[in-house]
């Protein structure tokens, strides 16, 4: 299968407004790890093969364990996720699968124990825009890179 278009070619200005706002993101007061995390449990969920690659490599050059990562399907299961880690990858999977199913009230509670209110709209905007690359890359039917381009 290959691509269906060069995104990274095609409208310039959508493409760096996207880019600005994932950087911007990245800056928040979540975490750089965090931020990672959730990108990467969204694009599993979804199925983005790009964006797993990329945020599973990010998290690597953080100094992740791959064990920890390995796990992140079954982070519920697994003993290597904090609890606000859990809060955030709750929050993350429930918003995910909106509007099909709306978990969002079970997993507001662990949320407000663990993040201020600026920290969820950071995590929602998080969630939005890792939403918006993975249905991207996925409707274009974008590759993993098998060698990726220095310093991705």
């Amino acid at each position: 299968m290959s691509a269906r278009l060069n995104l990274f070619t095609l409208a310039p200005a959508n493409l760096k407004a996207m880019v600005n706002l994932s950087m911007i993101n990245r800056q928040s007061s979540i975490g750089e790890r965090l931020f990672e995390l959730v990108q990467l449990r969204v694009s599993q969920v979804n199925g983005c093969g790009v964006c797993i690659d990329m945020h599973w490599r990010d998290l690597i050059k953080q100094g992740a364990d791959p064990r920890h990562l390995n796990s992140l399907a079954a982070w519920r299961e697994s003993p290597f996720f904090s609890e606000r880690e859990r809060a955030a990858l709750a929050w993350a999977d429930a918003v995910n699968a909106l509007p099909h199913r709306d978990d969002t009230d079970a997993a507001w509670p662990a949320l407000r124990e663990h993040f201020s209110e600026n920290e969820i709209a950071e995590l929602g905007y998080t969630i939005a825009a890792i939403r918006g690359w993975n249905v991207i890359n996925l409707s274009l039917r974008n590759q993993i890179p098998v060698h990726p381009a220095p310093g991705m």
